[in-house]
């Protein structure tokens, strides 16, 4: 695509129909992009567009869609095409910074993303100026391209919060603090000093204000891995200015909006984030400031009011004590009875209470309230950081804290009794403090897993959540309901058996209940419960003791997917999927009923999918209803299939991106099923899963292989009858997969089911050719992984065609080629082989080597026969070789950037592992005896003499043991 007006004219146009809401108008212009978005000049002609247009929504639109083509391409694959060419990314790079920091706001932001994506690829080695580039701007004087330094800055710097340690990430750090350490101090101490001059001038501090931040923000992340010998020397005046901002109040700065945290609140919030990590990390460095940092804290947390707008600071401040106070050598600061008090009253008490913001989250945005309540996305959340605090002061005091707490917990619960419509809010604390009292350590899998001794939990459990769950009506009181069924969810290892098969039932029947929040939490509880292992690792809950509950536990699982609100909710739908799991062939009568349920419910979501885990579950529970069913009754596959193709043809039509891979995998689930024929319904569709467009997408390519080879398990013999023209097709999948290093792997689980299921003389003609592939993939690029696969491939041949079919197949393509894959690749290689039933496969292949192919007994390739015994003597004895040489970083699939569907494994769907050798031989040391003895009768005497004359005692030894294992001798 040229750089010409009459180009930017089209893309004008088609960015403008992308924003249209109108799917036939929206669609093809989507597509249309998609489709010249590969074409050189493409990414500076959307940069010279958000340059240059009149019209703001373009420039917005072309800055958005310039960023996401950055992040789905700029990354280079190793084994795929480039997908931007060089000369377009000498362009971008030289272009981006001075046009990022001339554009307004919004764009800038895409903008900055956009570098921070390329920089994660190119910075320090292919962008080395970019930091030049940057710092110069600092010179400018002017903030609002100052303020888009800083925030590119910062998206650039980020990730060294989360990096592991490597020599690579300190030499980068390195770079960058020798680069921009001293220019980011002198811009805070003038940034400082600005403010006192325009303190009056409130639009000049808000611009200074957003300067602080993200200077707030690099420190954090400049500090976090290590403390920089910079940073340290300069400690003073990075302290002491966080600290005088700390206390800093300026009416000007005050918003009135309750909800939106101001800038003020911003930035002390991340000074007390910085503050935490000194206190943490640098404790010893940190200490002459720290007394001072508690105190303005202090009065920080004391005086700040209760709206929603305070509550990152709030949080952030209350994990600053947190942090402070599980410190061996800050434990003086608390010690005093009167602080601990205090502390209790003032700070944790009062950040527990349920306000009237969260109980709009919890009746409006209960999908975001469940979130953070649940899934612990409620790190900045006050009541989370009064938790912590909690579990902080009990690791020196929880005596005493237990006991200041008691106190409370039991006033509130008093208050509630006295008008429970009233002070339902009380009781809500106290759980809330009993909660985080009781529980020490937590996992998601498990939940407490560690509790304080002094909180009686089944007592309280007995008292005080079993009323309000057994009462009459499910919609009464709802945040305590949902606090009782959480209470249970958490303490499920503390509590008795016996209560948790009591408030099955009373869990069941909150799956009828209208807030969204309390049966969601009661699929939740249920699902977890029915997770819990017992003795013997069975679940703890049985089947049998589930039997009165199924039809009322499944009925009130699928109403509940029709309440409002919840049509779509993941929690109910992995709830049905471990229902099903727990349940087994107790389900079997509901499966008509159930399958039509979930085949509508698939039908509805293919149109706009949009819940990954909601999705994923729904399938589970599909595969879940085949395999129960089918494993009673095998001849029930076909109701599936009538009940299950019609959707998945229109999802296959509609190229429903998300769902293929699932349906490629329900679909080879249940052409599994089938004994010995493959119905027409899938000959049907056999040509069209040999389309190359499947096979771009990664994530379609794990669920396809395994189709294809059910296939091949199933049908075979039809698909050299009735589609031989279509095996060329199933080669050029093998090809392609070959030809990629993540991908090789795929590739020989496709041929290794083409070698043991197809007919031979429907392969013969592309054997020979199949190995040239394989020979040319070796010479370019040898990784372990594509010689283990390798080697398994041709013992399997070997088994399969015989060991003289392999001589003969080697050395008809070059003349001793034979010997050389015997001394540079099985030799050598084999002890790398892992799995039971690949090395199962390379001993019988080996062995027919060894016994089966006259050559090795009387040519030049004799010298090799004890060298390959010993090898294989060292696949029986020897620890596996799982050494990989330290250039082979392999690209994981799931690491491929962009928006793709990755693969998403069933777990319900799991091939069961199926050993081609498995009938023929049981113990591969035996088949080896048994070998040897047949070979030896056939020639007396050579064996022997070559055994005792080079086989090293060690080996020998174990030989003579098979040998003795099979009652067998050697003539």
């Amino acid at each position: 695509m040229e750089l010409s007006d009459a180009n930017l004219q089209t893309l004008t146009e088609y960015l403008k129909k992308t924003l249209d809401p109108d799917p036939a108008i929206r669609r093809p212009a989507e597509k249309f992009l998609e489709s010249v978005e590969g074409s050189q000049n493409y990414p500076l002609l959307l940069l010279t567009l958000l340059e240059k247009s009149q019209e703001n929504v373009i420039k917005v639109c072309a800055s958005v869609t310039f960023k996401n083509y950055i992040k789905r391409n700029w990354r280079i694959i190793e084994d795929e095409p480039n997908k931007i060419c060089e000369s377009d990314r000498i362009a971008i790079k030289a272009n981006i910074v001075p046009l990022m920091l001339s554009s307004p706001e919004q764009i800038q932001k895409q903008l900055s993303d956009a570098i921070s994506i390329i920089g994660r690829e190119d910075f320090p080695q292919k962008w080395p100026d970019l930091l030049t580039e940057m710092v110069n701007r600092f010179q400018s004087g002017d903030f609002h391209v100052i303020n888009g330094v800083l925030r590119t800055a910062h998206s650039l710097f980020k990730r060294y919060r989360h990096e592991f340690k490597s020599n690579e990430l300190w030499t980068e750090i390195k770079l960058v603090l020798d680069a921009f350490a001293l220019p980011l101090t002198n811009l805070f101490k003038a940034t400082i000093e600005l403010c006192s001059t325009h303190a009056n001038d409130a639009s000049a501090l808000k611009v200074l204000f957003s300067s602080l931040i993200l200077i707030a923000k690099l420190f954090y992340s400049l500090n976090f891995q290590d403390l920089p010998e910079f940073f340290e020397d300069n400690m003073e005046t990075w302290m002491t200015n966080f600290h005088s901002l700390l206390t800093l109040d300026n009416k000007l700065l005050q918003t009135d909006d309750e909800e939106e945290a101001g800038l003020l609140e911003l930035l002390k919030s991340q000074i007390c984030d910085n503050a935490a990590l000194y206190a943490q990390k640098y404790d010893e460095e940190f200490q002459p400031y720290l007394p001072r940092f508690v105190t303005a804290i202090w009065n920080l947390l004391v005086t700040t009011g209760q709206e929603v707008k305070y509550d990152l600071l709030v949080s952030n401040a209350i994990q600053f004590l947190a942090s402070v106070c599980e410190r061996p050598h800050y434990k003086h600061l608390f010690e005093d009875q009167n602080t601990l008090t205090s502390i209790c009253e003032k700070v944790i008490v009062p950040n527990m209470e349920f306000r009237a913001a969260d109980e709009e989250a919890f009746e409006d945005n209960s999908e975001e309230y469940i979130r953070r309540d649940l899934e612990g996305s409620d790190i900045d959340t006050r009541r989370r950081a009064a938790c912590d605090l909690v579990r902080g002061l009990c690791k020196f005091f929880e005596g005493p804290v237990t006991g200041i707490f008691s106190g409370y917990v039991n006033s509130m619960l008093q208050e509630y009794a006295k008008n429970p419509s009233v002070n339902w809010k009380h009781k809500d604390a106290a759980i809330y403090l009993v909660t985080s009292l009781a529980s020490k350590a937590q996992t998601q899998k498990h939940g407490i897993t560690q509790a304080n001794e002094l909180v009686n939990l089944t007592e309280f459990f007995v008292n005080h959540i079993q009323p309000d769950l057994k009462s009459a009506t499910v919609n009464e009181f709802p945040v305590l309901k949902a606090d009782g069924i959480k209470y249970i969810m958490i303490f499920r290892n503390q509590v008795p058996k016996e209560q948790l098969l009591v408030s099955i039932p009373l869990l069941i029947n909150h799956l009828q209940a209208e807030s969204i929040v309390v049966h969601t939490y009661a699929a939740h509880a249920l699902e977890r419960l029915f997770t819990m292992r017992g003795t013997n690792n069975a679940t703890l809950i049985t089947a049998a003791e589930m039997a009165p509950f199924v039809e009322v536990l499944l009925t009130n699982l699928f109403k509940a997917l029709t309440l409002p609100g919840s049509s779509e909710n993941e929690y109910i739908m992995k709830a049905i999927m471990r229902s099903f799991s727990l349940l087994q062939e107790s389900i079997i009568p509901y499966i008509p009923s159930v399958i039509t349920q979930l085949t509508q419910k698939l039908l509805a979501v293919s149109k706009n999918p949009s819940k990954p885990h909601f999705n994923h579950y729904m399938f589970e529970s599909i595969c879940l209803s085949i395999r129960i069913t089918c494993k009673a009754n095998p001849e029930a596959v076909g109701s599936f299939e009538e009940a299950l193709f019609l959707v998945f043809t229109e999802i296959l039509q509609n190229d429903v991106q998300e769902f293929i891979p699932y349906v490629f995998q329900v679909m080879s689930l249940l052409l599994e099923m089938h004994k010995n024929e493959i119905p027409s319904s899938y000959m049907a569709l056999f040509p069209h899963l040999l389309q190359p467009v499947l096979w771009e997408r990664t994530g379609n390519i794990p669920p396809l292989v395994r189709l294809l080879q059910a296939y091949l398990e199933r049908g075979a013999s039809t698909i050299a009858s009735a589609a031989a023209d279509k095996i060329p097709g199933l080669l050029g999948v093998f090809q392609k997969l070959i030809a990629s290093k993540a991908n090789d792997h795929q590739g020989f689980y496709l041929l290794n089911s083409i070698i043991e299921h197809m007919p031979p003389e429907s392969v013969d003609q592309y054997r020979k050719q199949i190995f040239i592939l394989l020979f040319q993939r070796l010479q370019n690029s040898k990784t372990t992984k594509f010689i283990k696969s390798f080697l398994v491939f041709i013992n399997l041949y070997c088994v399969r065609y015989g060991a003289l079919a392999l001589q003969e197949i080697f050395d008809s393509i070059q003349p001793k080629m034979f010997g050389m894959v015997l001394e540079k690749i099985i030799i050598p290689e084999i002890q790398k082989v892992s799995g039971q039933v690949e090395k199962k496969i390379c001993a019988v292949g080996i062995t027919k080597i060894l016994t089966e192919c006259p050559p090795m007994m009387d040519t030049e390739y004799t010298k090799l026969w004890i060298p390959l015994l010993q090898a294989l003597i060292g696949l029986f004895e020897l620890p596996e070789d799982d050494t990989i040489p330290d250039e082979e970083h392999f690209i994981d699939i799931e690491d491929t950037p962009g928006y793709q569907t990755a693969f998403s494994q069933l777990a319900f769907a799991g091939k069961k592992e199926h050993d081609p050798v498995g009938q023929m031989v049981n113990n591969p040391r035996i088949h080896l005896a048994q070998s040897l003895h047949k070979l030896s009768t056939a020639c007396p005497g050579r064996v022997l003499s070559m055994l005792s004359t080079s086989l090293n005692a060690e080996a020998l030894q174990y030989l003579q043991g098979y040998l003795q294992a099979a009652s067998v001798s050697l003539l």
